[in-house]
């Protein structure tokens, strides 16, 4: 695929920016019963890429998130376990030890992360070690430089190198989309994702503010559903940093089911990137079940 594409694959319509903020204003006002907010708490579980991606993580760290995401509520057997757990390269062993045979997946980022300023070399020899390392999973970071020098053809083909070096993994592209600025780079740069063989594209690495807001997830959305319209392939979308409460995760459910449909509610097709999120919906799912709400010390940390 690298380099087949001429520029003109890579134009897009221009975002309309009032209707984009006028449909999630609007989204965010429906209301959710109880048994429909107790079965989406628990798919936003179920969709929740538990991470650790700090210069002091260790293995012991590691392996109480993963014991976390493969038990997040170890009393209450109906919670699901988390999709995956997502570690820096060099704890990826340690995770997929600490996950074996309970259907959690090991995620890895990649690529120089987070600010992809490495040569491509030594980008897709990160990507080999993690995956043999036993990574089902690749979050890479994309070239901003290059992109916002409107140098499209080597980010896609940046990112198709990068799929071809992932080998079975799945590849999640990271727009880092407070970075682009525009709506109008944020489609432009979704396309150029999914065109160079992107599974999920995914908002932010977390590490820039402002990570995920809605609008840009509805945009993603969108995009994704209408390469599907075309093409008849899925691609899923990952909406990272930020999203810190119960009431925010069902919200973005809202997102995808009025834009994608019921197909995208799945961890197949839907992620949060998780650090804070997971105890808030705990809590949530607490209160329905007791009329009352938990201390945040009732739930651990890590």
């Amino acid at each position: 695929m690298s380099g087949s594409l001429s520029p003109t694959e890579f134009r897009v319509p221009p975002v309309d920016a009032v209707a984009l903020e006028a449909r999630t204003a609007d989204l965010a006002t429906r209301s959710i019963k109880k048994d429909a907010k107790v079965q989406g708490l628990k798919l936003a579980i179920a969709m929740m890429d538990l991470t650790t991606l700090e210069g002091m993580d260790s293995p012991g760290k590691v392996r109480q998130l993963c014991q976390k995401a493969v038990a997040p509520l170890p009393a209450r057997t109906d919670i699901p376990s988390c999709a995956a757990v997502c570690v820096y390269p060099d704890l990826v062993k340690i995770a997929a030890q600490a996950v074996a045979g309970s259907g959690v997946r090991v995620a890895s980022v990649a690529t120089g992360f987070p600010s992809g300023r490495t040569d491509r070399r030594t980008k897709l020899r990160e990507v080999e070690l993690a995956v043999r390392a036993g990574a089902s999973e690749i979050d890479m970071v994309i070239d901003r430089g290059a992109f916002l020098s409107g140098r499209y053809g080597a980010v896609y083909d940046e990112v198709c190198a990068v799929k071809e070096a992932c080998g079975d993994a799945h590849l999640k592209v990271i727009l880092e989309t407070g970075e682009l600025k525009t709506y109008d780079n944020v489609r432009r740069a979704s396309r150029i994702a999914i065109l160079g063989g992107a599974d999920f594209i995914k908002t932010s690495t977390g590490k820039v503010s402002p990570a995920s807001t809605r609008p840009v997830a509805l945009l993603m959305l969108e995009t994704v559903r209408d390469h599907y319209l075309e093409t008849g392939k899925m691609v899923g979308v990952k909406a990272a940093g930020g999203i810190r409460s119960a009431k925010d995760a069902l919200r973005y459910l809202v997102l995808v089911a009025e834009t994608c449909g019921d197909a995208w509610l799945s961890p197949e097709w839907f992620r949060f990137g998780a650090s804070s999120l997971l105890n808030d919906v705990l809590m949530q799912l607490e209160k329905q079940r007791t009329g009352r709400y938990q201390r945040g010390t009732d739930f651990s940390t890590d």
